[in-house]
């Protein structure tokens, strides 16, 4: 039991961590296009950063693809296995 805890958490952790990078850009102001870049930082850097917003988003969307594979793998069955192969097989 406590190992399919564990690897439930790693596939989430997995997802999240995914998904951040992901969700990063989204409403970014930088400071370029507020017109004040501050000395010693470049252009594209944040006006400010919203950790908040970033982090309650991620972890929204990583918990709804990780209850969509939760579905997908315990009551469809699907797996890596179902994915079609792309290389033919040359075995006789």
């Amino acid at each position: 039991m406590a190992q399919q805890i564990a690897a439930s958490f790693a596939v989430y952790f997995v997802i999240w961590w995914i998904t951040l990078f992901a969700v990063l850009p989204f409403g970014l102001r930088t400071q370029a296009e507020d017109k004040n870049v501050v000395l010693g930082t470049v252009e594209s850097a944040p006006t400010k950063f919203r950790a908040g917003k970033v982090i309650f988003f991620t972890t929204l969307v990583s918990a709804l693809i990780y209850g969509a594979w939760y579905i997908a793998s315990h009551y469809f069955g699907l797996s890596i296995d179902s994915i079609p192969k792309i290389v033919p097989s040359f075995d006789k």
